[in-house]
């Protein structure tokens, strides 16, 4: 028996960048172990897995090492896979049904917009540890959950970040953003995601986190629409939209390559 599986790059309009991501569509119900242990050996940041459940599909990531409980590149993955392989009609409404409850996809010509919560972040006192282990001194921390946010003064401080992993895997147990306003003529506000407590040192670009930096920015900037560059080697771009407990996350995404996994 096979089931379908494709590589897909999300958050880009174009091949090798953005951040990749496995897209599994099950004919049937599979063990937990089994589905990690494909991710394992996709070795990617995340690789999501759908089987069709009424309307819509039940959704479930995992990294090389964890299930987590919410991914928003992966999400991208799976939408647009499902919208190019003709699984779903263009102009339909996707469900997800996952751990972080209903999600939703919509096709907007090129690009995807996903219907995610929305997570604003509260202000934390962090212990020094934590910025040593990112090369920095200060800044300004906010956590929701376990994720901390963390803003520096320019655009070029986040970019020039070279955090050393262990110590920060050893310094906190949560997973961290670091933001600034852009720079960038055309963006509202960029970021990066570090995550070695779930296995992925840096992710290229995070959806999930702009649950969190959405509300973030929009109260600071004083707009509900924005664009934002997660600014990893290879980047990636997201529009974003705050309602009034959801946030809206608008990418691109590219099959890279589509194969099946003997069962």
């Amino acid at each position: 028996m096979e089931e379908k599986i494709y590589h897909v790059d999300a958050f880009t309009g174009k091949p090798f960048a953005g951040n990749p991501a496995a897209v599994c569509l099950l004919r049937s119900k599979r063990p937990t172990a089994w589905m990690q242990s494909i991710a394992a050996e996709m070795n990617l940041s995340e690789t999501a897995f759908l089987l069709p459940q009424g309307e819509g599909y039940r959704l479930r990531w995992f990294t090389p090492k964890v299930e987590v409980e919410l991914c928003g590149h992966a999400t991208l993955a799976s939408a647009h896979f499902l919208y190019e392989t003709k699984e779903v009609v263009e102009d339909a409404t996707i469900q997800f049904h996952t751990q972080s409850g209903l999600l939703k996809a919509k096709r907007k010509g090129d690009w995807v917009e996903l219907d995610f919560p929305s997570q604003p972040p509260l202000l934390e006192f962090l212990p020094g540890d934590v910025y040593a282990a990112l090369g920095i001194h200060s800044g300004v921390a906010s956590r929701h959950g376990n994720t901390i946010l963390i803003e520096l003064e320019s655009e070029a401080a986040v970019r020039g970040l070279h955090p050393d992993f262990v110590s920060l895997l050893n310094a906190t147990q949560r997973e961290v953003i670091v933001t600034s306003k852009a720079g960038t003529r055309g963006f509202d506000f960029v970021s990066r995601f570090f995550a070695p407590v779930v296995g992925i040192n840096e992710d290229p670009v995070t959806g999930s986190a702009h649950c969190v930096l959405t509300p973030y920015w929009s109260q600071k900037l004083g707009k509900k629409a924005m664009k934002a560059y997660q600014a990893s080697e290879r980047g990636g771009v997201l529009k974003v939209r705050l309602g009034e407990d959801r946030v809206f996350i608008q990418g691109q995404a590219v099959i890279i390559a589509r194969g099946s996994l003997e069962v």
